[in-house]
């Protein structure tokens, strides 16, 4: 079996391939376009890649043989993950073997920023001597701010206590538990925001995290309030920032990533003297390579010789015959997990999976996992697979039942998910449909409806009378909004009811800010499955 190298790692993790002789092993020793693998890629069984090769949808058509991608880091952009899916590769990361580098770099920079070594260094090395253009600030008893608190926020969290600073967290998906357990203090933004000296990002980007850090945001900081991001490009915006920082807003900034990776000519921040920046350097230690390097390999070497997948992105741990089988409840739990997420409290305590009818027969596991992939996809976005799920869950402090019941409905295979916050509740259920196994949710609010899982929800509670469907289509053909489908249920004729359309496209606010002008309509929620 043929194993290509693309990007630069370490050299134990290359041995540990070469070792086997059921191996080929061929590394590239600079990064090559997607026009110059192609030729390469023909024979190719095994991909190794950093952040730095693109294995594009085109690279996997001309690579017929290809089995698996190896991504020797976390995040996968990179990796075309869909078509890598629709063609059966997988692909495989390391989560966890950059953690302690990336939280030691963004403590680095923290104290950089705090006593302003790199601009001193550079003024010594001009010959200068000026003690007072750097006078700094101390960490003691300052207030730090967190900004998501997965793996690597934790372990900032636990060096800034060790300097005897105050930890305040915002992660909409910690529990109250978990952050007494980390002694954060745990509360929302604009709370971090008044209160908080430095601010650290380490969260993953997404539609909700995309440039949340902007003028609106550092007009609600502290005057002088320093920041940190060593997670995601973008999640500051950089032209903001540049600004905040010449009107004193900000009074400084470091960065180790960046929404164009490297910076254009004419990066506005790197002319200010208050802004460290670094290229990209949460991984790049010695330990960090060796262990991403280590785990890739090994983990390549267990599929190719022995079918056993791990850290996959895209593929349960299942054998082909029960994952035939499975599929359609991966699909379903998927899907039931990101409606429920989008409907739920942010915090929640625990999350009860229940199986029913003839899918308690299943392995849950594999479906299990697959529901807290797509609840937790917005708290650590393209991070998050079914591999790391329950891990992460346990990490934000949620607890994970599941349930085998022999209650009879009417249908004879279902899944239900319910999420707890303290006493407040919210569930959804569905089955499978017909010979194609086609996934439906069938109740939300324990209402019964029959919804396709796929593309735009917009889901209310409205009084039931007449006129209501006709004025709503009317808004929503005002607005220009199809509507695929529509499900209504209600308790009694006149008493309250829910209404469910699959749209075509996210409404506009506009017509969302006029439905709930209506006295009769209440709840309103966008769901985007």
């Amino acid at each position: 079996m043929n194993v290509l190298i693309c990007d630069p790692i370490s050299p134990k993790g290359i041995a540990l391939l070469q070792q086997r002789p059921e191996f080929k092993v061929t590394v590239l020793t600079k990064r090559l376009s997607e026009a110059e693998l192609l030729p390469l890629v023909a024979e190719v069984d095994a991909m190794v890649v950093r952040s730095e090769t693109k294995v594009t949808r085109k690279v996997m058509e001309a690579a017929p043989r290809l089995r698996v991608v190896g991504r020797a880091g976390v995040g996968v952009d990179n990796v075309d993950v869909d078509a890598a899916t629709q063609r059966g590769v997988v692909v495989m990361n390391t989560p966890a073997g950059n953690t302690i580098s990336t939280a030691e770099l963004t403590f680095s920079m923290l104290m950089a920023l705090a006593r302003k070594i790199p601009q001193a260094h550079v003024s010594m090395k001009a010959g200068e001597w000026n003690r007072k253009a750097f006078q700094g600030t101390e960490l003691y008893n300052k207030t730090l701010g967190i900004l998501g608190m997965g793996r690597i926020g934790t372990e900032v969290a636990r060096r800034a206590q060790a300097f005897g600073m105050k930890i305040l967290a915002c992660d909409p998906y910690l529990a109250i538990a978990r952050a007494n357990a980390l002694q954060v203090e745990l509360l929302e933004l604009d709370e971090i925001y008044a209160r908080a000296d430095f601010i650290t990002v380490h969260m993953p980007m997404s539609d909700e995290t995309r440039g949340m850090l902007n003028t609106a945001a550092f007009a609600k900081m502290k005057k002088g309030v320093r920041l940190l991001n060593c997670a995601r490009g973008g999640i500051i915006n950089e032209a903001d920032l540049a600004v905040a920082i010449q009107n004193g807003q900000v009074a400084g900034a470091a960065l180790d990533v960046y929404e164009v990776e490297p910076p254009p000519p004419g990066f506005p921040l790197r002319d200010l003297p208050q802004v460290i920046m670094t290229p990209h350097l949460g991984a790049s230690t010695e330990e960090a390579q060796e262990n991403v390097g280590i785990e890739v390999a090994e983990a390549i070497t267990d599929y190719l010789l022995y079918g056993a997948v791990r850290n996959a992105v895209n593929l349960p741990n299942l054998d082909a015959k029960t994952y035939a089988v499975v599929k359609p409840f991966l699909s379903l739990g998927e899907k039931l997990g990101r409606l429920i997420a989008q409907l739920a409290p942010k915090r929640n305590d625990r999350i009860v999976i229940t199986y029913g009818g003839k899918a308690t027969e299943l392995p849950t596991d594999p479906i299990t996992r697959f529901v807290l992939k797509g609840f937790l996809e917005s708290a650590g976005g393209k991070d998050v697979n079914q591999v790391n799920v329950r891990a992460l869950a346990h990490g934000l402090g949620l607890l994970v039942e599941e349930i085998k019941s022999n209650e009879e409905t009417d249908f004879t295979e279902w899944l239900h998910v319910a999420v707890h916050s303290g006493d407040a509740k919210v569930s959804a259920g569905g089955t499978i449909f017909g010979a194609h196994h086609q996934p439906r949710i069938v109740r939300i609010y324990s209402e019964p409806v029959e919804i396709v899982p796929t593309g735009v929800l917009f889901i209310m509670n409205n009084k039931d009378r007449p006129g209501i469907v006709g004025y709503i289509g009317t808004l929503m053909g005002r607005h220009n909004v199809n509507i695929a489908s529509m499900s209504l249920s209600r308790e009694a004729a006149g008493g309250k009811a829910l209404t469910v359309l699959n749209l075509d496209s996210v409404p506009p606010q506009a017509l969302l800010d006029e439905v709930q002008k209506d006295p009769d309509i209440s709840n309103v929620r966008i769901v985007k499955l």
